[in-house]
């Protein structure tokens, strides 16, 4: 694989973000497209928001008006991606993710923010990568299995003996 570009915005003001967060961003997309076998330079926008503006993006784009955790916006279509011109990478798409959302998911499901944030991390990414869940079925499981696999990797699991992530 050669080099993966993230790019992190803080659009929030709720939180404090805990230190390590954008590195395992980082770390979480490049994960994804290992495990994908994505062979090209690859560039992704992150953007965290609050709950306002996450409801703002999806009934805009989703005419669903309800916050959410996580939106994703791929550029490419079946494995074509627009190019940068400044450094050859193929363009995935962008990433929002809500961090009151994933504050309140974490406690909700009791794991760390840190495990709640790769986990939409890496949700989006196959997204941007292709994969759909609408319909449920196998595809959902096979999205399921991969979010699963590349968090393990990661280090960063689910329950009492999850606070194994380190920077």
């Amino acid at each position: 694989m050669n080099k993966t570009k993230v790019v992190i915005t803080d659009k929030q003001k709720n939180h404090k973000l805990p230190s390590g967060i954008r590195m395992l961003v980082r770390r979480a997309c490049s994960a994804v497209l290992v495990t994908e076998e994505f062979a090209d330079s690859a560039e992704v926008n992150v953007t965290f928001v609050d709950d306002e503006e996450i409801k703002k993006l999806n009934t805009e784009f989703r005419n669903i008006e309800n916050s959410t955790d996580v939106l994703s916006f791929p550029l490419g279509e079946n494995g074509i991606y627009d190019i940068n011109p400044e450094n050859g990478a193929k363009m995935l798409g962008d990433i929002v993710i809500s961090v009151d959302h994933a504050f309140h998911q974490a406690e909700l499901y009791g794991h760390t923010l840190q495990r709640e944030i790769a986990f939409l991390t890496v949700h989006s990414m196959l997204h941007l990568l292709g994969y759909d869940h609408v319909n449920g079925g196998l595809e959902q499981m096979k999205m399921r299995e991969k979010e699963e696999y590349v968090l393990a990797k990661l280090g960063v699991v689910r329950g009492e003996e999850e606070d194994t992530y380190e920077e």
